[in-house]
This record gives structure tokens, sequence and C-alpha cells, in this order.
């Protein structure tokens, strides 16, 4: 399954961020806890040279708590503080709020030494689609600040937005690259709700999806919906559709409902706590011996 989507307001955003980055202080890359490396734009390492940075993982809580562990040692094992939360319901956020003071620390103090007081830490939210920066953004400043919604693309342009005295926060339009080189990552990113639903191919997405969770998590749709899951995909989504009253006229299974209802189950997490990804080897291994 190959999968690609990079409309044209993306490449407005991407020369946007080129600007950008040069007036900020700090980049903040927000990425899926489920999908932590699948998930950053590989253009943000190269834009965001020689500036303070942080990733925060959101949506943790709908990951594998062990493997998110990994993810926060292999981050910081790279330089990159990294921080657990969930923007929407507020967890983890206070140690957002003490990350960015940390990572600003060296530029507050550069600042001092130079005469320049109070002036405030600039920052720049990126990340892909439908990650969650408006939400963090909110969550950070307390009010509806950024516009929100449970799709890709609802940040169509720049947004400052002044968090108190001492950080401005700059929230930027979700942007992918124009072409997955690996095809795992595109279906990882379809899979978490990162690209357009109307560009794909849900019933081949689903089947990914059940393939996936036969092979990391098994037990899982037995336990979710009842049934037999040593079968193929296409069987599981109809027994699906009949577990569910998924049912057309007739009562023949309305498979294409039952598509939508498993990736519903999928993103929210009603299927449990999924990482798609793990850290590199080495980091596993590592992480073994502490």
């Amino acid at each position: 399954m190959k999968i690609q989507w990079y409309p044209g307001h993306m490449t407005k955003a991407r020369r946007a961020m080129e600007n950008d980055v040069k007036l900020v202080d700090l980049v903040m890359e927000l990425v899926d806890a489920r999908v932590p490396l699948g998930s950053r734009n590989p253009d943000i390492d190269r834009l965001a040279g020689g500036k303070a940075r942080l990733v925060l993982l959101n949506k943790a809580d709908l990951a594998d708590p062990s493997i998110n562990r990994q993810w926060k040692s292999y981050f910081e094992k790279q330089g990159i503080p990294a921080v657990e939360l969930n923007a929407r319901s507020g967890f983890g956020m206070k140690a957002v709020q003490d990350a960015i003071e940390a990572a600003c620390q060296k530029k507050r103090e550069r600042d001092k030494r130079r005469g320049i007081l109070n002036r405030p830490v600039r920052a720049m939210v990126v990340g892909i689609p439908n990650v969650g920066k408006s939400t963090l953004i909110n969550s950070l400043a307390k009010k509806a600040a950024a516009k929100t919604g449970n799709k890709p693309g609802v940040t169509k342009g720049n947004q400052w937005i002044r968090l108190n005295q001492r950080v401005e926060l700059l929230d930027t339009p979700g942007i992918l690259w124009p072409r997955f080189e690996d095809p795992q990552v595109g279906i990882c990113l379809a899979l978490i709700g990162s690209v357009n639903d109307e560009v794909l191919d849900l019933g081949e997405l689903a089947a990914e999806g059940i393939r996936f969770l036969q092979t990391d998590y098994p037990g899982v749709l037995a336990e979710r919906y009842g049934l037999r899951e040593e079968q193929e995909p296409y069987q599981i989504l109809e027994d699906i559709a009949k577990v569910r009253k998924c049912l057309q006229k007739g009562g023949e299974p309305d498979v294409g409902k039952a598509v939508r209802l498993f990736l519903d189950d999928f993103r929210i997490g009603k299927l449990g706590k999924l990482s798609l990804e793990r850290p590199p080897q080495e980091t596993q291994e590592e992480m073994g011996t502490q």
C-alpha cells in the first residue's frame, strides 16, 4: 500500500517556516508517541539547526507505556530533551513548561549578560498534521488561542500566541514531506489519522492495521470484538460488521461501516495502548541493561 499526501498549502507553509525559524529561540517538535520517528518531518533537523530543541511525545496515553520510556531515552541520547504528554487531558503539561524553561536557560543567561531583561522566549511549535499542536498551545495558554480539529489541515497559517510574560509561541500548520521513502511510514501515519482519509483506500488501510495487531498485539482483536483473529483481514472486517450489527438491507454485512468503526477504535485507543514503532535495536538493548 503506497500512500502520499502533500497538498499545495504545505509547500507554502514550509517556506514560511524556513523564514520564521530565524525569529525563534526554541523549536518544540510535537510527535505522536505511537509513531515517534515516522511522525517527525525529516526537514526539521535541518531547519532547526543551532536552535534549542524539545521533543514532545503527544498522545502518550494511547501508546505502550514501556515503549514510551524507550523513546524518551532514545531522544535524550540524541541530546534532545523529551516529554511524554497528552495535550488534550493536560497530562504532562507541567513537565512541558519546566522543559521550556530548562531549554531556554542558556538564552536567558546570555540576554542577562547583554543587559537584555524581560524579553520573552520565542518558541515555534512544529509537527505533522493532526498531531495536536493547536491543542497543546491551547492547553499551555489555558484558553482557545489556536484552532483545533480532529482531522489534518485545520491550521492553515502561522499564529503567534503569548502565553505569559516569559514565553511566546508560534503555531504552524502541519507539514508532511513530498515523498515517504519507507511505505510503512505512510501506512503508520494514515493509521493514526495524519493523512487525509479522502485520499486513502480505507479498506486496505484497515487490513494493514489488522495485520499489525495480529503480529504485534495478538489477542487484542479477539478481546475487543469477540471473534477468531487467526483469519485473513478482510474476513475479520466482515466478522466485525456482523458482531457490531453493521448490516445492509437484507442482513448482508456492511464492511464499509466496519472499516470506519475499526479505524476509529484504532485511533482513539479503544483497542488498547499501541505503539506502531520501536526505537532502534541498540537503544532497546541499552534500556534492557539499565
